[in-house]
């Protein structure tokens, strides 16, 4: 049997990423890049060179089902572990993990979003599939690490201390403090220090290490999921979860349990990764042409515009003359026409809409 076991965490809306990221089709589900893959595909595609299809979970809000699905039609109804609603990554890890324990008490997994971006991709197998040889013969929590490239300020950071753990790998070290997005002195301050890395998000362990983790540190999390035991994967199972989720506290497992557990390591890589949070991480990673801008659209012409992140549906003609540094992306009956230096403005004008004009656009 193979050990290696994948969950996608895929329940987030994305409103950062409005309009082209809506609640009934989040940008997990989305073309965004323009390269015929949804971020949901491209992650399916990476994972399954590390684990076997059939051992890939995917955790989503229970109205994504028919996306995912369509958009992975080898998949199983069971592999796709639907949450009727939103209580952040420690709730939807422990419900997957209790469902792979049914299955294979002896599984190593790794935890990764839906939604990121890894240009180097034999990289990323390389590390995921050392990191998990590691796990399985160590109590580690280990998460990549990245190593930075500038000070970014919308990345969460990871101090690693100096000890080196292995001979022949000098990328693994133990976690000494987890910091959230700083601000830009201290940023600098972490990137000159050269013993911080940004935190990717992605987790690798045994099952039995991070059941050990979840009973030490969230209890209340890990005794509610525990009740399902023998309703996983039969008919009770939804009715039992839309219990769960309705008394279970809303917690990452960053906070919950990576900050405290003292068994915490980090691997640290270069994979080409972004988190692709924003319209300017988009920018960042997208090809420009000669004038700098991104352009996402087959239909799209510009005249005397520099710096631009444009996105539109293949049959939409976009004129755009005289902007610099702007986004412009338009879907459906919604256009957005906001300056790069301020998309910070783009998720309260989204609950701005939500309040003044209805859910239909958002």
């Amino acid at each position: 049997m193979n050990n290696n076991y994948s969950i996608i965490m895929a329940g987030g809306v994305g409103s950062r990423f409005w309009p082209m990221s809506q609640t009934a089709h989040p940008k997990q589900f989305i073309d965004i890049l323009g390269t015929g893959e949804t971020f949901i595909q491209q992650t399916f595609r990476r994972l399954s060179k590390i684990s076997p299809p059939e051992n890939i979970y995917i955790v989503t809000n229970e109205i994504y089902r028919k996306i995912v699905l369509e958009q992975l039609p080898g998949i199983s109804n069971n592999q796709i572990l639907g949450e009727p609603s939103m209580r952040n990554t420690a709730p939807c890890i422990a419900y997957a993990v209790y469902k792979i324990k049914q299955e294979n008490k002896n599984a190593n997994i790794v935890v990764a979003p839906s939604d990121h971006i890894i240009l180097n991709e034999d990289e990323f197998v390389r590390v995921v599939s050392e990191s998990l040889d590691i796990v399985s013969k160590n109590n580690w929590l280990v998460t990549l690490g990245i190593k930075p490239s500038r000070p970014d300020t919308g990345y969460g950071y990871i101090q690693f201390n100096g000890e080196k753990l292995f001979k022949d790998n000098l990328e693994v070290r133990k976690v000494k403090t987890f910091t959230e997005k700083p601000v830009l002195e201290m940023a600098k301050q972490f990137l000159e220090s050269g013993d911080f890395l940004w935190n990717a998000g992605i987790f690798i362990w045994s099952l039995k290490s991070i059941q050990k983790a979840f009973d030490q540190y969230l209890p209340e999390v890990d005794a509610l999921f525990k009740e399902g035991i023998g309703k996983y994967d039969t008919p009770e199972e939804h009715e039992f979860i839309q219990k769960t989720y309705s008394i279970c506290k809303n917690i990452s497992i960053d906070y919950g349990v990576m900050e405290k557990a003292k068994n915490v390591y980090v691997y640290a890589a270069d994979l080409g990764w972004s988190d692709l949070g924003t319209w300017g991480s988009l920018f960042d990673v997208n090809d420009k042409n000669e004038d700098n801008n991104s352009i996402v659209g087959r239909n799209v012409m510009t005249y005397d515009t520099k710096n631009c992140i444009i996105n539109a549906p293949e049959n939409k003609l976009v004129v755009i003359q005289g902007m610099e540094d702007y986004i412009i992306a338009t879907k459906g009956d919604a256009l957005l026409i906001c300056k790069k230096e301020e998309e910070q403005m783009i998720r309260n004008i989204v609950n701005d809409i939500k309040a003044e004009k209805g859910e239909q656009y958002t």
